[in-house]
């Protein structure tokens, strides 16, 4: 690859270090989505033997590369995302991709035609990632961060793309239980106070 290519192509992925999203951390700062990102891979990795007949590697790169538009557009929460925000990142990663030096312009291109799809296994196994953690971060902050939606979106939220695996779903019903909990006693101090 050529060296300029290189650093230009960290440049704009290194601004996911600073972008911040929704969550917050559990010692209370806002989730870098890079660090989102991390923690995809992190879950990625680990959950990797429960699931021999996937390419965890490709499983890996869509969570490496699934909120790549973040770095030109920002994080926008799911709950106010708009189809207009959707096509305006869609616009951005596609002019990413075609900057990217020819080697990896047509893998990073087929990687988001395949999550966008949401047909393979290994989307799918990112997809229920992706939403799982968003609900295990939530977890870890402080109850005082969430918005009143995230109440009930806590305990919803990836119910669907968790459903085709049984090792997700006991996962998402062990988040739903820990958010019950938290939720449980934020109300008992409320009411003792």
């Amino acid at each position: 690859m050529d060296p300029r290519a290189f650093i230009d192509i960290m440049r704009i992925t290194g601004r996911l270090k600073d972008m911040t999203r929704h969550s917050w951390t559990e010692k209370g700062r806002h989730e870098s989505v890079a660090e989102h990102t991390y923690q995809l891979l992190m879950m990625a990795y680990f959950c990797r033997d429960e699931f021999p007949e996937a390419d965890m590697g490709r499983v890996m790169e869509m969570c490496l590369f699934h909120d790549m538009g973040e770095a030109f557009t920002g994080d926008i929460p799911t709950f106010e995302k708009t189809d207009a925000d959707e096509c305006e990142e869609s616009r951005q990663v596609s002019a990413w991709i075609r900057s990217l030096p020819e080697e990896y312009r047509e893998r990073v291109r087929s990687l988001f035609s395949e999550m966008d799809a949401k047909e393979s296994t290994e989307a799918r196994i990112y997809k229920a990632l992706d939403k799982l953690e968003a609900v295990i971060q939530h977890n870890e902050a402080d109850i005082s961060t969430w918005i009143p939606l995230e109440y009930r979106l806590n305990l919803d939220y990836g119910q669907e793309e968790t459903r085709f695996s049984e090792f997700f779903r006991k996962v998402r019903q062990l988040a739903k239980e820990d958010s019950e909990d938290k939720i449980r006693q934020a109300r008992r101090e409320e009411d003792s106070r």
